[in-house]
């Protein structure tokens, strides 16, 4: 399961900024998660209460926030949704999609004492 070593690598970050800008508790975690992120929210967070015992952020709140996911289909040069890596373009049904947003993981914000 590696969304265990994703909320181990979100705990690394925490810690490091808990350092870098002199915080000792983390009290809300606000998540951003592409939908193609290849992540699956509820083993996440799950893993990250796991995680997260005995450090700066126990018992945080970890609010996931969804990106959808986004594609430039380069047949019709048009910006399209994508609900799953690999389906083909919702207007003329190409392949060819180059993924523009919804693979991202990152922390947007932390409420922090």
């Amino acid at each position: 399961m590696h969304e265990m070593a994703l909320a181990e690598g979100i705990l690394q970050v925490l810690e490091d900024q808990g350092k870098a800008q002199n915080f000792s508790r983390v009290r809300t975690i606000w998540l951003e998660l592409g939908q193609l992120a290849h992540a699956d929210p509820q083993a996440l967070a799950f893993c990250f209460d796991a995680v997260m015992r005995g450090s700066l952020a126990e018992g945080a709140k970890l609010e996931i926030l969804t990106i959808p996911g986004t594609a430039w289909c380069l047949e019709c040069g048009e910006s399209v949704p994508l609900a799953q890596r690999y389906d083909p373009c919702p207007r003329c049904n190409s392949h060819r999609l180059q993924v523009t947003q919804g693979e991202e993981m990152r922390i947007k914000e932390l409420e922090v004492e």
